[in-house]
């Protein structure tokens, strides 16, 4: 006598794998039944050609799988990624404004280091600007990209400059250049007389 899975099974005239309910009246209902035992649907002359008796497991197909290469590289995402490498100076500037402000224009080391660096990120950026064009290539957008991440490097490097300005590191007042100036020369030279 065959299990009650089994009864629903071959009284739905399902195939092995199938998953069948058990329809009519008994004294014990089953909601489903997962039947095993059938699981090849070959025939019995397929199965004598070497390949055996195999039960696939549940969800396998034989059928191949699609080429899924193409959703990975979605375009959004593309797009997406691009827009983060090229905002991303941008999105210093802020920080770099706070840590200005917070340091202070007195020459000690905290300020010159944080100054050296705000100086030397956009520098050595836009000396890197091949590589970073060509993380834009997939990109549809990359000239504006690459403007704007030229333009956030570069305003960098205005803060730093700033800075310095603030700073009195920057040599712009005439005061600066005395070393470099030459002296007057003479126009007249005057004597005075000898006294008795």
């Amino acid at each position: 006598m065959a299990s009650p899975g089994r009864q629903g099974a071959a009284g739905g005239g399902s195939s092995g794998g199938a998953l069948s309910t058990r329809g009519g009246s008994g004294a014990r209902r089953m909601k489903w039944a997962l039947e095993l035992s059938l699981g090849n649907t070959r025939s019995r002359g397929e199965r004598q050609g070497g390949q055996g008796d195999v039960v696939y497991p549940i969800g396998y197909s034989e059928k191949p799988v699609p080429d899924t290469s193409i959703q990975e590289t979605d375009k959004n995402l593309v797009e997406k990624r691009c827009w983060d490498v090229a905002l991303g100076p941008l999105k210093q500037i802020p920080m770099n404004l706070f840590i200005m402000y917070m340091s202070g224009n007195t020459i000690s080391i905290f300020p010159i280091m944080m100054v050296c660096m705000m100086a030397w990120r956009p520098i050595q950026a836009l000396m890197s600007m091949s590589a970073t064009f060509k993380l834009l290539e997939s990109s549809s957008q990359q000239w504006l990209q690459g403007l704007v991440y030229l333009i956030g490097n570069l305003l960098g490097s205005a803060l730093a400059i700033y800075k310095c300005q603030s700073m009195g590191l920057l040599p712009t007042h005439s005061s600066d250049w005395l070393a470099f100036i030459e002296p007057p020369q003479r126009l007249e030279i005057l004597g005075g007389g000898m006294v008795l």
